[in-house]
């Protein structure tokens, strides 16, 4: 243990994330990770506001301070005093940015931990070099390595889970009665989108596999985030049958007891993956031939799985190059992954030719 902290009276320890909801669920195990270490260190987060949910009353979090006022970032000097009043003994920056480096300075925090990589390095003082973009581990995995710097032992296979408040259980039950789902329905969920942090499956694949499914007897849900209408508007005018839609209205720990309680998740790469994956709820994921993208580094860690890999060789816009778009996701079938759906969901779930044959 670095001196510093072995000298303060509290081992107050914060984690900086504040980019996205996928960023923040796989920063978890780093918690568990230096509860493991020493009992007695405090852990809190610095995160966006609208990823707090996430970390708020998860077990061994501390406290939560948001880097924005919900709309826009705080202001510097604002989240400085905050910091500052939180007498924080060491900060481990998992979400890099110069802001972030020099509020924690600022802020007097005596030991900081980053990447040795930006050129702002130095105003960290225990530096890790690892490329993250090279993608030779899991996100999770880089996570828990910033906390060698200060020798916590670092957990091989971390993985995150969430806690889940009985308040959210009872939401994501009202709104399953709302939207006619039974209690023994098996549900699958569908999320087209990815907010742009991927190459992605086309809605009217989505909407084809919808209509697969319920063709069989699934339960279809499409869900979006904030502005994603027209693209869950494109998956059902695809399924060209009616589809229950819930777009921009959950929070996110609504969404994640409404993806405990299903079946199945099936989506690009996104944030609301790694929600379902935590949950334990078994998940279909599509990526594309990028490497920063790789699921290598952003696979789910769900028990059950398919995830499915586009080949950036056998694109017929790349021919192998650097991507240009979202061409090579059509290599991924909806046959296939109805077929992979059929499996996770279980051997007496019938495909769409039983179905059409009985």
């Amino acid at each position: 243990m670095p001196r510093e902290v072995e000298q303060a009276k509290e081992r107050h320890i914060l984690i900086v994330r504040t980019d996205r909801i996928g960023d923040v669920v796989l920063s978890l195990p780093m918690v568990e990770a230096l509860r493991a270490w020493d009992r007695a260190v405090s852990v809190s987060f610095l995160v966006r506001t609208y990823t707090r949910e996430l970390v708020e009353g998860a077990p061994g979090v501390a406290g939560v301070l948001n880097s924005d006022t919900g709309d826009t970032a705080k202001p510097f000097w604002t989240l400085v005093r905050e910091l500052r009043l939180a007498r924080f003994d060491v900060a481990v920056i998992a979400s890099p940015t110069l802001r972030t480096a020099l509020a924690v300075r600022f802020a007097g925090i005596r030991v900081r931990v980053g990447t040795g990589y930006r050129w702002y390095s130095s105003l960290f003082n225990r530096r890790v070099y690892e490329h993250r973009k090279t993608a030779l581990k899991h996100e999770a995995q880089f996570n828990v390595s910033l906390l060698g710097a200060l020798g916590v032992p670092v957990p091989p296979s971390p993985k995150p889970v969430l806690t889940i408040p009985g308040s959210a259980r009872e939401a994501a039950l009202a709104l399953r009665r709302a939207k006619g789902f039974a209690p023994s329905d098996r549900l699958v969920v569908l999320h087209p989108g990815s907010g742009g942090s991927a190459r992605d499956w086309k809605a009217e694949n989505f909407g084809r596999l919808a209509r697969h499914l319920a063709a069989a007897g699934a339960a279809v849900l499409v869900t979006g985030g904030r502005g994603e209408e027209p693209l869950v508007e494109r998956v059902c005018a695809a399924a060209q049958m009616p589809l229950e839609t819930s777009v921009g209205k959950l929070g996110l720990m609504t969404l994640a007891a409404l993806l405990e309680s299903a079946s199945l998740f099936v989506s690009n790469s996104t944030g609301p993956l790694h929600i379902a994956s935590a949950v334990g709820t078994p998940v279909i994921a599509f990526y594309p031939p990028i490497i920063q993208c790789s699921p290598r580094r952003w696979g789910p860690l769900a028990e059950r799985k398919v995830v499915f890999e586009a080949d950036a060789d056998g694109c017929p816009r790349c021919h192998g190059g650097p991507c240009q778009g979202d061409d090579c996701m059509e290599q991924i079938t909806v046959e296939e992954v109805a077929e992979a759906a059929r499996g996770l969901l279980g051997t007496n779930f019938p495909s769409r030719t039983e179905v059409l044959a009985q």
